[in-house]
């Protein structure tokens, strides 16, 4: 023989939606199981309702006069209510910033590289910050930072476009790309099934969400 549900079923208290004994007007505004209005019926009364229903009694208009209630399967409304946001977050598009850092006098085959890792950033939906480092010297001539953006820029051709034009704040000159439409067409076209994980990202140390990263430690003293 099954056992009766626990009428009480009290939520975590993180959980500030008041259902059940935590209702503590004299009356609500009462919406039934298949949604119909049945009316303002006193608080007692809809508790008896509800447990004659085997449901709960939960407050979803608690600014209302009276507040409005509903007879529903709490434990149930709570599971289907997580699942859609979890369904609501996986079709979210996360978008990570990586930083590359180039010198003004980089070497061409150095160059090659950076640009490389640029690309794939792209190439996976990713925006870069593409930062000029300038020590001594180097400092008087900022042109040659911007020489070497556009160099990029235009080697990037269709895979990018500038977010961010050339800014220069101390030592450093910096410009922010962003994935082209094709870029973004190829990240969908590479993205992994629901579930797994793209090894091919995780070995860039993919920061979260907005933050900046510097790609990889002999990067930053490349050049």
């Amino acid at each position: 023989m099954a056992l009766p549900r626990r009428f009480d079923r009290r939520p975590p208290d993180r959980d500030n939606t008041r259902i059940n004994e935590r209702i503590r007007v004299p009356e609500v505004r009462l919406i039934g199981a298949d949604g119909e209005q049945v009316g303002i019926v006193e608080t007692d009364k809809a508790m008896e309702m509800a447990r004659d229903a085997d449901l709960d009694l939960v407050e979803v208009a608690a600014g209302a006069k009276p507040p409005v209630a509903r007879l529903l399967d709490y434990s149930k409304y709570k599971y289907e209510q997580e699942q859609k946001e979890k369904a609501a977050r996986k079709h979210q598009t996360q978008v990570n910033v990586r930083e590359i850092k180039l010198r003004p006098k980089i070497a061409d085959n150095d160059y090659r590289t950076k640009r490389g890792h640029v690309e794939r950033f792209l190439r996976q939906g990713d925006k870069v910050k593409v930062t000029i480092m300038f020590r001594g010297r180097e400092q008087a001539h900022p042109q040659r930072g911007r020489d070497l953006l556009d160099r990029l820029v235009e080697d990037l051709g269709e895979l990018a476009e500038v977010e961010s034009a050339p800014l220069q704040e101390g030592r450093n000159m910096s410009m922010l790309v962003g994935p082209s439409k094709e870029a973004l067409r190829q990240a969908r076209a590479d993205s992994p099934p629901d579930g797994t994980e793209d090894e091919s990202a995780s070995d860039t140390g993919a920061p979260a969400t907005g933050e900046v990263a510097e790609d990889a430690p002999d990067e930053a003293a490349a050049g």
